[in-house]
């Protein structure tokens, strides 16, 4: 299966200088688990639950802390021709659980784990 058939379309964003607690609000509204990280409407990196724990670990101050401070900005991508299996495998060997999907090399949606799993459940 292509990720373009499993991918969530539509993209969830933050802007790199909100404050965490904005990011947690924009997460658990949106029911996901990760967000892209936009700088002046550019995708640099992506903000997840985990990235939300590590601040509250390194005892960041969730209203004054930004988004970029603590996004993965190494940014992994999917494309929407990839085989899922492939896709779930880079996951599975990089330790993450959520990629942005791009197609043509505009970022068009995310994947996650979770839909991967679903997949394999399905068949």
């Amino acid at each position: 299966m292509r990720v373009e058939d499993a991918y969530h379309p539509g993209t969830l964003t933050c802007d790199a200088a909100d404050p965490l607690v904005d990011v947690a609000v924009k997460m658990t509204t949106g029911h996901v688990g990760a967000l892209a990280v936009l700088d002046d409407d550019r995708i640099t990196g992506i903000i997840s639950e985990r990235d939300l724990v590590r601040s509250l670990a390194e005892q960041a101050y969730p209203r004054h802390t930004t988004a970029t401070a603590f996004a993965t900005h190494q940014l992994e991508t999917a494309d929407c021709d990839e085989d899922t299996r492939d896709v779930a495998r880079r996951m599975l060997d990089a330790g993450i659980r959520h990629l942005p999907v791009k197609k043509g090399g505009t970022v068009v949606g995310v994947i996650s784990m979770r839909d991967l799993l679903a997949i394999e459940t399905r068949l």
